[in-house]
Parts: structure tokens; sequence; C-alpha cells
């Protein structure tokens, strides 16, 4: 589907979402269903001879993910924000996989110039899967290149802008069904958009602007679900979170405050209740790569409190199913960003 050709409807069906059958006391038992019980890494398909590009991909659970996609054939764009990172990334990764395809390319998302050039590089070349992982947390107020407020502008805004200038490489006139694949986080629940105050100028909590760009990222997820449906797109968008794992994300938001009492509180919740960050990437994956991954859905550990275990479809929180706070939340990242997609206002109820 190029810019400017016709679209076609999808059919106005009335889906019922996870998170209604939930209330309606239907088949899923706390909001969740099975995704795949005892999903694991192991349970990766043959990738080979598919492109996934993939931000953050230099640690944590990006690297984690490029790691498990490159053993299965992959070839993976590794976008970073530090090249010298990634390289250094790129290199762990070989170490266990010889044969690694990697290729590693500049991407900030802290600056839309950077995204627009990384966009460009790529030019017009086929990626089967977009991973929109990259991500501060609960760090001290700062702004990106661009003057919004760091969390919400890579977070969100930057996601949003990479997303939209790479729709065409995504070939969503073509099978099989590309996918796009954002990565939240279950204090996405706490989130709430703060339409007055959107880039924390009036007043700034480190954990409410990290949960208000956790709930963006599902509402764009849901959103844009929309939007391929109702272009009868070949793709899929889906939101997943990796639970509590142990990552360096943590250590970020104490290090930049110069906090050694919460890094030292993060180091010992990373010890007695994170999980590994290869557990972790287990619901990007699955999302990535399991043929049975639903578009529109939410998936992430199934053991306790959500925050370790194999993945599964859950339901998220209420206020990512706002479809009227989707829409506003898209059209205010888009004026933002000044990135517009080629995809049409949503005309029916969608799976999410």
């Amino acid at each position: 589907m190029g810019r400017g050709d016709p679209v076609s409807f999808a059919p106005a069906v009335r889906v019922v979402t996870p998170l209604e059958d939930r209330l309606q006391g239907g088949h899923l038992e706390d909001g969740r269903h099975n995704a795949g019980m005892g999903w694991t890494a192991d349970d990766v398909p043959d990738q080979y001879g598919r492109t996934i590009a993939i931000t953050g991909a230099n640690s944590g659970i990006g690297l984690e993910a490029t790691r498990e996609l490159a053993r299965n054939g992959a070839t993976v764009i590794m976008a970073c924000r530090s090249v010298e990172r990634g390289e250094d990334a790129a290199d762990d990764v070989r170490e266990d996989v010889p044969d690694a395809d990697l290729r590693v390319e500049e991407c900030d998302l802290g600056d839309l110039e950077s995204v627009r050039t990384f966009a460009d590089r790529l030019g017009d070349e086929p990626i089967d899967v977009l991973i929109n992982n990259a991500g501060v947390m609960a760090i001290p107020r700062s702004e990106t290149e661009d003057g919004f407020e760091t969390q919400f502008g890579v977070n969100h805004l930057g996601h949003f802008a990479l997303t939209g200038l790479l729709l065409e490489n995504l070939r969503l006139d073509e099978e099989p069904d590309s996918r796009i694949v954002t990565v939240s986080s279950g204090v996405h629940e706490r989130g709430r958009i703060d339409f007055d105050d959107l880039q924390s100028e009036d007043s700034y909590d480190k954990w409410d602007a990290y949960a208000q760009s956790k709930l963006a990222n599902v509402l764009f997820a849901y959103e844009l679900e929309r939007r391929l449906l109702t272009a009868d797109a070949h793709a899929k968008s889906m939101a997943v979170h990796p639970g509590y794992a142990n990552t360096q994300l943590q250590f970020r938001g104490p290090e930049q405050s110069g906090s050694r009492v919460r890094k030292a509180a993060m180091k010992l919740m990373n010890t007695v209740v994170a999980q590994s960050a290869e557990m972790g990437a287990l619901p990007t994956l699955y999302a990535a790569t399991a043929p049975d991954a639903e578009g529109g859905a939410y998936y992430g550990p199934g053991g306790f409190q959500n925050m370790r275990g194999t993945p599964e479809r859950q339901a998220s929180s209420d206020r990512s199913y706002d479809e009227e706070t989707a829409r506003r939340l898209w059209r205010v990242s888009s004026d933002l960003t000044g990135v517009t997609y080629d995809l049409p206002e949503p005309k029916a109820e969608v799976p999410v």
C-alpha cells in the first residue's frame, strides 16, 4: 500500500476485547489467557529470510531479543543511540552466535532528526518486524533535543515517529503480515495522559512521567492496530511488557540523580525479585515471531504478579482501551513530531 493508494476498509464487526471479556466473566481468568504455555526461546521459529529492526538493541531486553533472533537466522538491524555501544553488543552476540547477521545503525530517539536520518538510511529496505524497545525510566526531568520531556519524548514520541517513517518498509500491502511490537511496562497501569501538561512542565514526578509514557505505548499500539485493520493492511501491532527483569534500566534514574541509596535498593530488588533479561525478553520474542501471536494483543509474563514467567496474553489497564484518548494522543503526537501516517481513521471496532 503505497502513499496515495486507495485503501479498503475492514468490515465493522464488533469484537469483545480481553478487558471486556474479563469483566463479563468470560474465558480470560484474571484478565489473561495462555499465549503458549511454557513458551521459551527454544520455541522461536526459523527466522531465516526475515529482517527485524529493534531499538535499544545494545543492552537488556533489546540485547537478549537480538541474540535469540540472530540465533534463529534473522537479519537484525540494531538501532542504537551509541554506535560504539551497539558494536560492543554485536560482538557479544557473535560470541554466542558466530554467524549472526547483524547491522548496527545510529538512532537516537531523543532527537527526531536522528530518527529521520536512520529511516532515510534504510531507504526502501524491506522490514518484517519493527520492535520499539528502547526506553528510559524514572530519571530526573530533562528534555530531548526537540524540547520534549525525555521520558515521553524517547519512550513514546520517538517510536511514534520511527514507526510512521518506516511504514513503507514494513510492506503493508504484501503477505505475510509484518509486525510492530511496542514494549511497554506494567507501570502503565498507574499512568494517565495529562493533555494539559504532556511535557510535565507545571509539575514533574519521575514515576508519573514514566507511567504516562508507558501508557502512551499501549494506547499507540492499539490505535495503530485499529488503523491497520481499517486499511486492511498486512500488518499486526501489539504491545508487550517484560515484567520485572534484571537490566540496567533500573539504575539510570538513581545514577542520574546521584542517589546511592536508591541504587543499592534497585540492586537488591534485581537480585531478589527480578527475573533474568533473557526471560524478560520472551514476551517480545513471542509477539515478534510466534505464528499465533495476535494483533491488538498485550503480552507479558504469566507468573507471580505478572512480574516473571513465560509469556501469555493479558488485559492491560482500563485506560489503555480508551479509544477517544488514543485518537487524541495520536493527533497530538503527529503534531509534535511532524510525522503523519498513510493510514485511515479507524472505522470499525477491533480485537484489542
